[in-house]
């Protein structure tokens, strides 16, 4: 019979935060492998995710360039006076820009509307496109081009056409249709969209400046 008062390894007073560690750092590198290893992936659908929402606003027959390299980015405030940075992506054919895609807010019934945004070099819209938002299904989430062409109809359009008094619902005296039901949803859209074409304009002849922002560079919007 074995009288030892040895205690066994299990009942050693360092054992137990010994095992633990060796648990956590097992795990940790895991985690660090599994994130070198989806890191890369990521970036990439994001990119591809970035890439296809662009291409519904300045359709990609229009340039042959790297629009995604090509970005000037400036400082300035959203439509709620918010302070942000607006990247502008600027689309080339031969070397001359062409147009330009950027990121634009709204402000619904449910908050904050993220959309994307293409011009001319001269303002005018190619087209509008909602990227997410938290609005009620059934009735604001008609700015979706699944759900609705409300959102198709801004193409062309540009702060002389239809006028800055006519950039508003027809509930407000303005040119584009609102939900029924749901006014504040479109006509926060309209606003984000307004004053996303009035930044484009205070900053053109910047943005036209191959000189400034050729590396996407930080510039201060005045």
């Amino acid at each position: 019979m074995n009288t030892s008062t040895t205690p066994g390894l299990r009942q050693r007073l360092g054992y137990h935060p010994v095992l633990l560690g060796a648990a956590v750092l097992v795990t940790s590198a895991i985690l660090f492998y599994t994130n070198i290893e989806t890191r890369d992936k990521i970036a990439l659908r994001m990119e591809e995710d970035l890439q296809a929402s662009l291409a519904q606003v300045v359709p990609p027959s229009l340039y042959d360039n790297q629009i995604l390299k090509d970005t000037v980015t400036i400082r300035g405030k959203d439509v709620s006076g918010k302070p942000n940075q607006t990247i502008y992506y600027r689309a080339r054919m031969h070397g001359k820009i062409v147009a330009f895609a950027f990121p634009a807010v709204a402000y619904g019934y449910s908050g904050e509307i993220d959309m994307i945004m293409g011009v001319d070099t001269h303002g005018t819209l190619l087209g509008v496109r909602i990227i997410a938002h938290a609005e009620t299904p059934g009735l604001g989430d008609k700015i979706e081009t699944g759900k609705s062409d409300w959102i198709l109809g801004f193409k062309g359009k540009s702060l002389t056409d239809p006028g800055d008094n006519k950039w508003a619902v027809k509930k407000d005296g303005g040119v584009f249709d609102q939900f029924t039901g749901a006014t504040i949803t479109p006509r926060g859209v309209v606003a984000g969209i307004h004053y996303g074409l009035e930044e484009f304009a205070a900053h053109r002849q910047q943005l036209l400046d191959d000189a400034t922002g050729n590396d996407g560079s930080d510039t201060d919007g005045k």
